[in-house]
């Protein structure tokens, strides 16, 4: 056991919910937005303005023709692969072995792709990093065992994995539909506070592939959280707090959420208020690329989702136009609502003696 434990300390290979859950979940999501989420940008800005180099085919591969955006998008396998095994250390030929594997995961994985890429290619970067330079040849064996154990667990696992993952996520907005009052209270304060914790909720959206009006719930959780503590330490932080916050992550409160949670109260609270009100009033579906579900307003990429999931909806006929009150309830939603019911919740935990000031400084 003891040369084990040394073998694996010796190829950095850490069996740990930090490692898997954290550092190789966040860094799919970064992954899937160096290729999914900004080739639906780079797509939606070539058809809104008109830009023909942009939506314009650049390459035709097996009669199959590929725009700019549309190239990002195809490479989102590789790319969340590629992401995984950096956060996991690999060294440069598993590392590079990682662009196969996460093709063929993705492929096989179906509408569930994200998942099977994130359990797939953890699998095969630590098999990788265990044979890497262990052999005189490792130019051939460190390439061969990862892209073959990769290539073979997407063929073994990745469809059933797909197929879960699709389940799950067609279960959360089939319940969202059915009970969008409850269900936009649980899916707007779970995924807003998967945000604020060192996890990535836009990589937990993005495997269960999280739209229609869950997708809405989603985005409304996460705003809540990021314009809540943008705005509720607004006192302490500042302007700079407020931009970090509310257009980067309040991921940068957690710290401060571990001495005192009890300011995590009125964002939290914000975003159950803030999510049936998106769901049952405003109807605020989300249907552009569903990592935009869990980002809210950080870079304004949860807004700019709903925003492509309407062209997409007015091209496709499933919407006849995008209504003024469709932009009143993203507004509302995104940043008014959250930032007031927090403001005068906050006041209330503060009355009672559970939050002073200075408990938010970054």
């Amino acid at each position: 056991m003891e040369k084990v434990k040394a073998f694996l300390k010796r190829k950095d290979i850490e069996i740990s919910l930090k490692r898997y859950g954290i550092d190789a979940l966040g860094a799919m999501a970064q992954g899937l937005f160096c290729s999914l989420l900004i080739g639906t940008i780079i797509n939606t800005l070539g058809t809104q303005f008109g830009l023909k180099f942009l939506t314009e085919p650049v390459a035709t591969i097996s009669d199959v023709t590929y725009t700019v955006g549309g190239i990002a998008t195809a490479m989102s396998g590789p790319a969340m692969a590629v992401a995984i095994g950096y956060a996991l250390k690999c060294p440069p030929l598993v590392l590079f072995s990682m662009i196969s594997v996460g093709f063929a995961a993705n492929a096989l994985g179906g509408a569930g792709g994200p998942l099977a890429v994130l359990f797939i290619a953890i699998l095969a970067a630590e098999c990788g990093k265990a044979v890497s330079k262990e052999t005189k040849v490792d130019i051939l064996v460190t390439p061969l065992v990862t892209i073959g154990i990769g290539v073979f667990l997407s063929w073994l696992i990745a469809p059933p994995i797909g197929k879960a993952a699709m389940w799950i996520g067609d279960l959360i907005k089939w319940a969202t539909e059915q009970q969008p009052f409850f269900m936009g209270i649980l899916v707007s304060v779970v995924v807003g506070m998967a945000l604020t914790l060192p996890i990535s909720s836009a990589a937990i959206c993005a495997a269960l592939r999280l739209t229609g009006l869950a997708g809405g719930a989603a985005v409304a959780g996460c705003c809540a959280q990021m314009v809540g503590f943008a705005v509720i330490s607004f006192k302490e932080n500042r302007w700079g707090g407020l931009v970090s916050q509310g257009i980067g992550t309040s991921m940068l409160q957690m710290s401060n959420i571990v001495k005192n949670p009890r300011i995590w109260i009125a964002p939290t609270l914000a975003s159950a208020i803030t999510g049936p009100i998106a769901t049952c009033l405003f109807k605020l579906q989300m249907n552009g690329a569903p990592v935009s579900s869990g980002m809210g307003t950080c870079g304004l990429v949860g807004q700019i989702g709903v925003y492509t999931g309407w062209v997409n909806d007015v091209a496709a006929g499933t919407k006849a136009a995008i209504t003024s009150f469709d932009w009143i309830g993203l507004v509302m939603i995104s940043f008014i609502l959250p930032a007031l019911f927090s403001y005068v919740i906050h006041l209330g935990v503060k009355k009672l003696g559970w939050v002073k000031d200075g408990d938010m400084k970054l």
